[in-house]
């Protein structure tokens, strides 16, 4: 990318740039600060009350990534955050501060109102591992400041994830099914599913799972058929929760895979019907025999 320089060339700066700088100046003017760019473009100063120093480099390259109609909204989120926590000893654009608070939540899809507004990964359709500082999810502008991809600030995160806390593992039943449940402290215990060898026996067929919220796990081996009884009390547990995922999953060489069961009524009756993936359900063929 081609900085803005303020002292030379003024005519070969991208349009891009100065449509941007042209945003953050009227939303600057707009919260009663004046501005100052930085000759690369990396920041602005604002001034009014406070004196804020705001990074732009990672505002950059999301605007190079969206559309120009969310190019407002962009920077008025930008500018309005860096003016609501100023004074706070963290500056999540700075990898070196930010690293050792970097965290994992696992959320619904259905639940994030925008996906292009975290960092994150999918773990399937319906679930998605996202990036937090604190309590907070982290923006993709914070982000891009970094100098390494979000892949590897998730993987820090994880690793933290995982120096934090080791779940607490109990055996319980779910109407006389035999499952084990992992909890936490904090609103990871999915992302304790990467290292679930250290909590459980994993057999090579892996490992029925269910969310009910973000500290819990509850598993049920698959090494047997009583595996289609757990799946029928898993789903109902999940449902009756209404926390995280009221689906039943497959854990299975690092991949948290649906199996769709569906609560049906059929003459007065309540019947799961389940759809297994083509996977799981050879698996399940050769269990039966």
């Amino acid at each position: 990318m081609n900085w803005f320089r303020r002292d030379r060339e003024p005519s070969r700066r991208p349009v891009e740039d100065v449509d941007l700088d042209s945003l953050l100046a009227l939303v600057a003017e707009s919260l009663g600060y004046t501005f100052e760019f930085a000759r690369d473009g990396a920041s602005v100063t604002l001034r009014g009350e406070t004196t804020l120093h705001v990074k732009l480099t990672g505002l950059r390259r999301e605007a190079g990534r969206r559309p120009r109609e969310d190019w407002p909204m962009l920077v008025s989120e930008h500018l309005a955050h860096a003016v609501a926590t100023a004074g706070e000893w963290l500056d999540v654009c700075d990898l070196e501060q930010a690293a050792p608070l970097l965290r994992t939540r696992v959320e619904s899809v259905d639940e994030v109102p925008d996906l292009t507004r975290v960092v994150g990964r999918h773990l399937n359709a319906d679930l998605v591992e996202l990036l937090t500082v604190g309590s907070r999810t982290v923006r993709p502008e914070e982000a891009g400041c970094w100098p390494v991809p979000s892949a590897q600030a998730l993987d820090r995160a994880v690793a933290n994830v995982r120096r934090d806390e080791r779940l607490l593992v109990e055996h319980i039943e779910l109407s006389g099914t035999p499952v084990t449940r992992l909890t936490g402290a904090i609103p990871a215990a999915a992302t304790h599913l990467r290292w679930l060898g250290s909590y459980l026996p994993v057999p090579s067929d892996g490992v029925l799972v269910v969310l009910p919220d973000p500290y819990t796990l509850l598993l049920h081996p698959v090494d047997g058929i009583g595996v289609v009884r757990a799946i029928e009390r898993l789903r109902v547990h999940a449902v009756r929760t209404g926390g995280l995922s009221s689906q039943v999953y497959w854990w299975h060489r690092e991949r948290l895979t649906l199996i769709r069961a569906d609560i049906v009524m059929r003459r007065g009756q309540t019947r799961l019907v389940v759809a297994p993936p083509p996977e799981f359900a050879r698996v399940l063929a050769r269990l039966a025999v």
